[in-house]
């Protein structure tokens, strides 16, 4: 079964510094239809503004993917890490038993562009962590690229990110091609256009739609131009 989850279907929130589409619920965006998809709890897609950004507060027992589409995000933890991401890179953070952290976009002219991806974990109480990882942009252009993934050995032979949960998310810079994905039907899929446009058959998919998919064997899409997706293999 396919599904699609138009852009302009999402919840919005304009707080002056801080722009966010959410595609799932959250905060005071309340839809019983849309509150995750399998594991995937959170994709919000944010613009923070210059010199602001999200103050220091906490998380515990999640997995939280931040993927940056423009700008310079930086953060500072409670465990005395900080950084700057920029859209090679990711950051990964397992709250486990609880992180305190801020997100600040330092820039003094440049918006922090990104999405904000939370998954569930399926182990509890882990000892918290963050890391950034760099993005092997060779293996995300032209194709489909694992940028993150729940077993260990794969993420560090890869050099990629470790999440807490039997999930994997790709990441793809594609221009005027057409992909073909083998799919297990026992297993969930979630294609998020982040920008860009593709079609799946007859439907158009453009920036912030996506697709839900369930039971089915292989995903096919076309890409005439240029676009940017994520897509998460997740369990059922």
């Amino acid at each position: 079964m396919f599904q699609i989850r138009k852009s302009n279907e999402r919840g919005y929130a304009q707080h002056g510094w801080l722009e966010s589409y959410h595609s799932f619920s959250f905060g005071s965006y309340y839809d019983p239809k849309h509150m995750g998809f399998g594991p995937l709890r959170v994709i919000n897609e944010d613009w923070v503004q210059p010199e602001t950004g999200f103050g220091t507060h906490g998380h515990r027992d999640m997995e939280i993917i931040t993927y940056m589409l423009g700008g310079e995000l930086s953060h500072k933890d409670s465990l005395g890490g900080g950084s700057a991401i920029n859209p090679n890179q990711i950051q990964r953070m397992s709250a486990g038993t609880g992180i305190r952290h801020s997100e600040m976009n330092a820039h003094k002219t440049d918006v922090a562009h990104l999405l904000q991806i939370w998954i569930e974990p399926a182990v509890k109480n882990v000892e918290p962590g963050y890391k950034d990882h760099d993005l092997d942009v060779a293996s995300i252009t032209g194709q489909l690229g694992l940028i993150v993934t729940g077993d260990k050995a794969e993420a560090e032979a890869k050099n990629i990110a470790f999440i807490y949960q039997d999930a994997k998310m790709y990441a793809g810079r594609l221009n005027q091609q057409s992909v073909h994905r083998e799919l297990d039907p026992q297993r969930k899929g979630y294609l998020h256009v982040a920008r860009g446009e593709l079609t799946v058959g007859n439907v158009l998919l453009q920036t912030g739609d996506a697709l839900m998919v369930s039971g089915e064997r292989e995903l096919n899409f076309d890409v005439n131009d240029q676009a940017e997706v994520l897509f998460f293999d997740l369990p059922a």
